[in-house]
């Protein structure tokens, strides 16, 4: 965690003023909150920095611990970040290059993330990887099957989205995502699973936090999608990886709930052409309801960590 965070803010001064000698900043919604226009121009694609950091010290400190270059385990998670990431920084990309708040289309994003899923599950797949979920804090399992393959196509697909739809205030998924990462980490090294995994989900926390401190508000650098779609991924293949599947849901509550309001919000208004909430993702519904965006991003943080808390006490203590 300490290499992880100290890669990213070594680098940040650094990487952040390159950023904006491209002229790489980001292009806010018209339709969004009017008070977010002032953030116009901030350089974006600072995700980079998190999987820069991420792949560093995983691939150090698993070298120092099992003297592996990689493990297959490892290089999953890293297929996973670096390919979500990937697919974000065409988008950013593209969104830059052509000065428009549009990078690729929705069946595009979609499609490369069904491929990298689907990749994901073929190596699963080959190294004989359960398909049994178990209930948290249970002994009780149920057996997958092919199924299983669906699953992990909507656990990353869902969890990438669903990081990125929650990525709209300064800090508000750096701070929940780390706590998110930190809840796995604890409940791997409880179970005493692979050094890799562990090693990995903490690098990815002190990246998280490392990015924070450059991205609370106000933000001097954004992730962009190149950053949200790797942090998502990466979540869901973690708790894939620790055969935690269903604990996702609890622990990344906020994305969760993020994602539904979104839901809610479409089905309703072209149901009745009434609108749930002033705005969608919940948390613009906060700000345009008067909150302050520190007020609504500690607020979220707060139920981040109580869904993490209860996360790992459902896993580790019952």
């Amino acid at each position: 965690m300490a290499v992880g965070f100290l890669i990213t803010v070594m680098c940040s001064p650094i990487f952040i003023p390159f950023l904006k000698r491209l002229k790489f900043g980001q292009s806010i919604r018209e339709e969004g909150p009017e008070s977010h226009q002032v953030k116009s121009g901030t350089p974006t694609m600072g995700g980079l920095m998190i999987i820069f950091a991420t792949v560093i010290a995983s691939l150090a400190l698993t070298w120092f611990e099992t003297s592996l270059l990689m493990t297959k385990e490892l290089a999953i998670a890293l297929i996973v970040l670096v390919g979500y990431g990937l697919i974000g920084f065409l988008d950013d990309f593209i969104i830059i290059a052509k000065k428009r708040n549009l990078g690729l289309t929705s069946k595009q994003k979609m499609l490369a993330q069904i491929v990298i899923a689907v990749v994901v599950y073929w190596i699963l797949h080959n190294s004989d990887f359960s398909t049994a979920v178990t209930l948290p804090g249970t002994d009780l399992s149920l057996e997958f099957g092919w199924l299983y393959s669906v699953l992990i196509l909507l656990m990353l697909v869902g969890t990438s989205n669903a990081v990125n739809l929650t990525d709209g205030l300064d800090g508000l998924v750096s701070g929940t995502a780390s706590i998110a990462f930190a809840a796995f980490g604890i409940i791997g090294w409880a179970y005493g699973l692979p050094s890799e995994i562990v090693i990995f989900t903490f690098a990815m926390v002190g990246a998280l936090l490392g990015f924070l401190v450059f991205n609370s508000h106000p933000a001097k650098v954004f992730m962009g999608d190149t950053g949200s779609l790797a942090v998502g991924a990466s979540l869901a293949i973690i708790a894939i990886l620790m055969k935690l599947e269903l604990l996702l849901i609890l622990i990344g509550g906020v994305f969760v709930v993020e994602t539904l309001s979104v839901m809610l919000q479409v089905i309703v208004f072209k149901a009745t052409g009434q609108r749930v909430l002033k705005m969608s993702p919940l948390h613009h519904h906060y700000e345009l309801s008067g909150w302050s965006e520190w007020r609504v991003v500690a607020t979220f943080w707060t139920v981040g960590f109580i869904c993490a808390a209860l996360g790992v006490y459902i896993e580790v203590f019952i």
